[in-house]
């Protein structure tokens, strides 16, 4: 497989400054790191949930360090696909992986996978957690989430929904969905959000279940109409739009989280500088407007911590993947 230091595919954010005066990149301490470009394999195409977060940090990364972050869209298999060519990568700490929840939950959904995400990757950073959202096209005939309810229920089977892919959180919200509201609406696997939402503005499918991240812009700019966020409270950068609770569903909670890794190898030193450098960035006031204008909270967890949470994510999924009957499409 092409060594992804080499062929760098994706979209190249800010540029590198010179004279920095940076030590020698054969040295391991912390102070060279990043000495280089460094790339972050995302496993979904451009304008999807993982995007929404990867870019501010690339951008505000370059203008840290004066090196570029260079995003690597790589969707395909529910974001399986980047997943097993980032787990590949030399671990020398210029290769990233920005994953999800969707790679908490593939295990249960693909049986097959050439990678672990528990054994093959390094916990290095939760970078976000952002509620879900239902969203529908504006044209549809319903003005709030309880007319739509009476529609699907009245038309089983007529809607269907986009998602990022089979296995994602997109796809196991809808199937809770269909669980709790009693209901059924065809699941429409997309190649990632992105591509799901352009459908979804365009008309091509009747809803989604996406990440705030990713249909905050949407929804405001009125391309898409939110109906509701999932979980018992209201997001504050939509406090028109009811949360799961109010309307009837206090056991619809679904949290789209991203997250930060790196292959298995990585030299401690090195993994020690990257957490620094992100939680740095994470809690300036930059990123900080960008996440609360995407509906979002920065994730605050130590790498044990993460490490710890992508573990108990992995078997609650396996449960919901289990109880739902969720298959591959």
């Amino acid at each position: 497989m092409t060594d992804l230091r080499i062929q760098r595919r994706g979209v190249l954010l800010g540029a590198a400054a010179a004279g920095l005066g940076l030590a020698s990149s054969n040295s391991w301490a912390q102070s060279t790191w990043p000495s280089k470009p460094v790339t972050v394999v995302v496993p979904f195409p451009a304008g999807g949930g993982t995007d929404a977060f990867a870019r501010p940090l690339a951008a505000q990364f370059s203008k840290s360090t004066g090196k570029t972050l260079v995003i690597d869209n790589r969707g395909g298999a529910g974001g399986t696909l980047g997943a097993s060519i980032a787990s590949k990568a030399a671990p020398d700490g210029y290769t990233l992986f920005m994953g999800a929840v969707h790679h908490a939950i593939a295990p249960a959904m693909y049986p097959k996978l050439d990678y672990d995400i528990e054994k093959d990757f390094i916990p290095l950073a939760l970078l976000a957690n952002v509620p879900q959202v239902l969203v529908v096209n504006p044209k549809t005939p319903s003005t709030n989430f309880k007319q739509f309810l009476d529609y699907i229920k009245r038309n089983p089977a007529k809607l269907n929904y986009g998602s990022a892919g089979a296995g994602t959180s997109h796809h196991l919200a809808g199937e809770l969905f269909k669980q709790q509201t009693g209901t059924f609406i065809t699941h429409i696997p997309y190649r990632g959000a992105g591509p799901a939402l352009q459908d979804l503005i365009g008309g091509n499918v009747d809803m989604m279940f996406d990440g705030l991240g990713s249909s905050a812009n949407h929804i405001k700019s009125g391309r898409i109409k939110a109906l509701m966020v999932s979980g018992a409270k209201r997001n504050p950068a939509f406090p028109d739009v009811p949360c799961a609770s109010e309307v009837g569903l206090p056991d619809y909670t679904v949290t789209t989280w991203y997250g930060l890794w790196a292959p298995k190898g990585t030299p401690a030193d090195v993994q020690a500088r990257i957490v620094d450098e992100i939680k740095r960035l994470g809690t300036a006031d930059e990123l900080k407007a960008v996440w609360a204008s995407n509906g979002a909270d920065y994730g605050g967890m130590t790498q044990q911590q993460f490490g710890a949470f992508v573990s108990s994510e992995v078997k609650r999924w396996a449960a919901v993947v289990k109880a739902s009957g969720a298959k591959l499409d």
